[in-house]
């Protein structure tokens, strides 16, 4: 059975607001998003007709800052989901301690089915049709499912275009440096761009980054730091998200057994070298032709499994890096892993949470474990603010910086109420909100 992302969310709140004592004023402002904007809009396409998509964008809360959230291009995406996906993330926002809200955008759409042209002209239709509810310091959207930085240049471009015919800012002659300083903060209105488009760099590898980090402070909590080499993997998922984090488990010593996309999942004993695998699967276009190991890429290695099965593997950690709802009611009861990393948005179900939780597995949530992106996204943000460029080593620096004591403080709220990871997290996040709500 498929659950409700938002029935979901809105589960896990109130088993941390259980433990808190707060005002019905104040238990509603966490639970109702601020502000739902639903448009319609058209788009020209290659055939010469035109095609009517719809689109959303929920800003959830401002309490901390302008929403933050990224917009993705899916068939399936509806109201409920992206009214889920911006509740978390404010929680996630709060969770690592950055100042901004949360937001979520979509687009009912299959991008695999448009042309490059079609998919530019929706991106930037759909940015002219919410253009007045962002901005640098009203709203900040970014990357997400089947979203890219090259899409975030065109919507980039699209609204500063829009803004320029409202407005007319950058044309009043006010002098050169005041209208790059304009430009710069306008370009703070997306993040995800492209390096050499007002991004910033680490930012792809971010997501994966930032989990990798929450991992190693886990395992300096439970005294397995130094135990790397001998504990086992698998990663659900092979796009970005799921790629890097496969990266940085490998090359810290552990053995990643298996790894999935959307229609195959590789088991190989020995262990897989997800940057081998990558490159294969660029090459033969199919995850299924690509048991690289670090020696060679044979189909003799290992063998495929279905997704299912990767799920329920006797391993230490599990990162699901898919899509929501994996781990469920019908499937919690045979998992095996010691950790979940939840790298995906909601992969976890209330139920499933129960069960795991009751058998003594640690949930690493994913408000805390995939907050590395938002993380590097705020980086963007103040970059682009402030007409600078970090390296990437000041941005992985102060990326570890937040994820660990992010980590430290839901460890502290974990050992303090005696509660699930995932409880300690929005415990954590709803304090930081609320004690907003008290200065407003």
């Amino acid at each position: 059975m498929h659950e409700n992302p938002l029935a979901s969310a809105l589960i896990q709140l109130d088993k941390a607001i259980s433990h808190l004592k707060l005002t019905t004023a104040q238990i509603e402002r966490l639970r109702r998003p601020e502000k739902v904007i639903s448009v319609s809009f058209p788009v020209a396409m290659d055939d010469g007709e035109t095609q009517i998509f719809s689109g959303f964008r929920v800003q959830h809360s401002s309490l901390r800052g302008p929403y933050k959230g990224g917009i993705r291009f899916h068939p399936k995406v509806d109201m409920d989901e992206v009214k889920a996906l911006a509740f978390w993330m404010a929680i996630k926002c709060a969770v690592v301690d950055i100042p901004m809200g949360g937001g979520k955008g979509g687009v009912e759409v299959d991008p695999k089915n448009l042309s490059e042209k079609e998919l530019e002209r929706l991106s930037r239709a759909y940015v002219r049709a919410i253009a007045d509810d962002i901005g640098p310091e009203k709203d900040v959207p970014a990357p997400d499912v089947n979203t890219t930085p090259q899409i975030m240049r065109w919507m980039v471009e699209e609204y500063i275009k829009t803004i320029n015919k409202e407005q007319k800012t950058l044309r009043q002659s006010s002098g050169q440096a005041k209208n790059k300083k304009e430009i710069n903060r306008l370009m703070g209105t997306f993040t995800g761009k492209p390096v050499d488009f007002g991004g910033s760099l680490g930012r792809t590898e971010a997501t994966g980054r930032g989990g990798f980090y929450v991992l190693q402070a886990l395992l300096e909590k439970l005294k397995l730091a130094k135990k790397t080499s001998q504990l086992t993997a698998a990663v659900q998922g092979f796009g970005n998200v799921g790629f890097y984090i496969a990266k940085f488990l490998y090359e810290a010593g552990y053995k990643i057994v298996a790894v999935s996309d959307s229609k195959n999942a590789l088991f190989v004993k020995e262990g897989l070298n997800p940057e081998k695998v990558l490159a294969c699967k660029k090459i033969t276009g199919s995850l299924a032709k690509c048991r690289c190991t670090e020696n060679n890429c044979d189909i003799r290695n290992g063998k495929l499994i279905d997704n299912s099965q990767l799920l329920t593997l006797p391993i230490d950690i599990l990162v699901p890096a898919a899509l929501e709802n994996q781990i469920t009611g019908e499937n919690a009861g045979k998992i095996k892993a010691k950790i979940i990393l939840e790298m995906a948005n909601g992969p976890t179900t209330p139920d499933a949470d129960e069960i795991i939780n009751k058998k003594g597995i640690i949930i690493v949530p994913d408000v805390l474990a995939n907050s590395g992106g938002v993380t590097v996204s705020y980086f963007e943000w103040v970059q682009n603010l402030e007409g600078e460029s970090w390296s990437e080593e000041k941005v992985n620096l102060k990326l570890k910086e937040k994820m660990e004591k992010a980590l430290c403080a839901v460890w502290q709220a974990k050992e303090s109420y005696r509660v699930s990871m995932r409880t300690a997290a929005f415990i954590v996040a709803i304090r930081r909100l609320v004690e907003e709500m008290r200065q407003t």
